[in-house]
């Protein structure tokens, strides 16, 4: 399980380092996003909800998703997704982004973290999975 999810992070061009390679499980990461789906949806037909749809999140610049209502911090933090960025934020959100609307409190565990992010990083931006 571990070279596929290692096989899919590099087909989807995710830079995972060394400890998130070893770690990413995209099975535990859908488990792990039950505590998304609070705010998030993901997958073929998922709108934005009380926070903007996921689909294709990956390379996307923050604060860019059409028809959602960002807090101006997230629409001027620059910051583009990727496994680096997300690590981060998915740690401290508001830490990362001080004024950020997401209420979320961050994962505190690392291999959390890079599950969430192997699972979300199967999703393209109309909703289909790699």
């Amino acid at each position: 399980m571990k070279f596929a999810s290692l096989l899919i992070g590099a087909a989807l061009g995710v830079s995972l380092g060394a400890a998130g390679a070893q770690a990413a499980d995209v099975a535990k990461g859908k488990i792990v996003f039950d505590k998304c789906m609070q705010c998030h949806r993901i997958g073929l037909g998922a709108t934005n909800f009380y926070g903007p749809v996921l689909n294709g999140l990956i390379d996307r610049t923050a604060g860019t998703v059409p028809g959602y209502k960002y807090s101006e911090a997230m629409e001027k933090s620059g910051i583009v997704w990727n496994y680096d960025t997300l690590s981060k934020y998915l740690r401290q959100p508001k830490h990362e982004v001080p004024g950020v609307n997401m209420t979320f409190p961050g994962l505190q565990d690392q291999d959390d973290i890079d599950n969430v992010i192997a699972y979300v990083s199967r999703f393209r931006r109309d909703g289909g999975m790699d």
